[in-house]
């Protein structure tokens, strides 16, 4: 802890107007630096955290967490399995689901898809079923109905009511006219939009419309979906499974979409990586900074260890200065970012600034400040600024009083 009389010299010194204009204007502008980097840094790390939950819901609101499966074979008895897994740790919600590659061919075009047989009454209360622009997953019971995203609908340009040809190339039958794939058509009973690529890419109908196509005997359910309190925990959810459960296949989302978050959080690391070096060099002016200072006070610092204050004691002093400046730094970038981030979007759009592109409906970015980050990045910044004042400090404690004040 500074000696009071250290840190009131100190004080003093951050609040001196009398010295070289040069040594004010560094750092005044040290303390700026600190205050923009700190101010952008919790500004970008929120955006990038929204982005992020936003992916991480939109995305893996569609794509199952975990599917548990028995070498792709009907599982005879899932209801008794369904409340097994429940009990697993991070696990919400256990629905049964029939999943195959396939292709939907309209009037016009074809596009393939991944077709995902569920129940309705099972997936009331899912993302998708709360997407929906038209019509509701509910409509499923009716035969041989589909769901299908918004922007898969403009791709094949169909609208709800429209018939459209369900194809499933590794399905295929012997007929007369010799080995076809299985089709079927189907009516669009319903349209959703969870804003993210998978809606051009998945297909809903009935569980049992998807077990006739399949030609499977019974519902014909070969998978369980499991949907987790949080999907990045999949992991440790398919490791913590108990001995009796090792006979099923346990997959994760990794495998799909791994590729795509492991990339958003190099994205985000750099972020962090680019803007920490922004205030690395803001702090390290004050390096500059006090050195000036300490050549301007060399008188005043003789004359204090004339008096009989120690080495530590000047150390103390330069310290002192060092880390005021960068609190105040600090404190205002922090203050201004968490103001900034919680305004962003009403600022956007004050300004009128196109951010996502004019393809975009809305211009509102995600955001989600999360105070830890806000904690990490205030201390990281402090610690900086401490670390800058070490080698002025002791530079300052090595002034000879006998030399300086001959000179005086």
């Amino acid at each position: 802890m500074f000696h009071p009389i250290s840190f009131f010299i100190g004080l003093r010194y951050s609040r001196s107007r009398n010295r070289s204009g040069f040594v004010s204007f560094i750092t005044f502008f040290s303390i700026i630096g600190i205050l923009l980097g700190v101010a952008a840094l919790i500004t970008v790390v929120s955006v990038m955290n929204g982005f992020e939950g936003e992916l991480k819901k939109r995305i893996l609101g569609i794509v199952p967490h975990v599917i548990v499966s028995e070498d792709d074979q009907p599982i005879t008895d899932w209801q008794a399995l369904q409340t097994e897994l429940l009990t697993l740790p991070h696990v919400k919600d256990v629905t049964p689901l029939i999943e195959s590659e396939a292709l939907v061919l309209s009037n016009t075009q074809l596009q393939g898809v991944l077709m995902q047989g569920v129940m309705p009454s099972q997936e009331k209360d899912k993302i998708v079923n709360s997407q929906m622009i038209v019509g509701d997953l509910s409509l499923l019971s009716q035969p041989y109905t589909m769901v299908i995203g918004q922007s898969l609908a403009q791709q094949l340009a169909v609208q709800v009511g429209d018939k459209v040809r369900l194809v499933l190339p590794h399905k295929t039958l012997f007929t007369p006219m010799g080995r076809i794939p299985m089709q079927r058509t189907f009516t669009l009973v319903g349209l959703f939009n969870v804003g993210s690529q998978v809606d051009d890419s998945v297909v809903y109908i009935h569980s049992r419309d998807a077990a006739k196509l399949l030609r499977r005997s019974g519902d014909g359910i070969s998978q369980l979906r499991l949907y987790l309190d949080d999907a990045f925990a999949a992991e440790s959810v398919i490791n913590a499974r108990p001995d009796s459960l090792n006979y099923l296949t346990f997959t994760s989302w990794n495998t799909t979409q791994g590729r795509l978050f492991s990339a958003v959080k190099m994205e985000k690391n750099m972020m962090w990586l680019m803007l920490s070096l922004i205030v690395a060099v803001a702090t390290f002016n004050i390096v500059s900074a006090l050195v000036m200072v300490v050549i301007d006070k060399q008188g005043e610092i003789a004359i204090l260890q004339t008096f009989g204050m120690t080495r530590a004691g000047i150390v103390k002093i330069f310290i002192s200065q060092g880390v005021i400046n960068g609190f105040w730094g600090v404190l205002l970038g922090t203050i201004i970012g968490i103001v900034l981030t919680l305004n962003l979007n009403s600022v956007i759009e004050l300004l009128g600034v196109s951010v996502l592109g004019a393809g975009y409906s809305t211009q509102a970015l995600p955001i989600d400040l999360q105070w830890s980050h806000v904690a990490i990045i205030a201390l990281t910044a402090l610690i900086m600024s401490f670390l800058a004042t070490l080698y002025p400090a002791f530079r300052a404690s090595n002034t000879l009083p006998a030399e300086v004040l001959r000179n005086e």
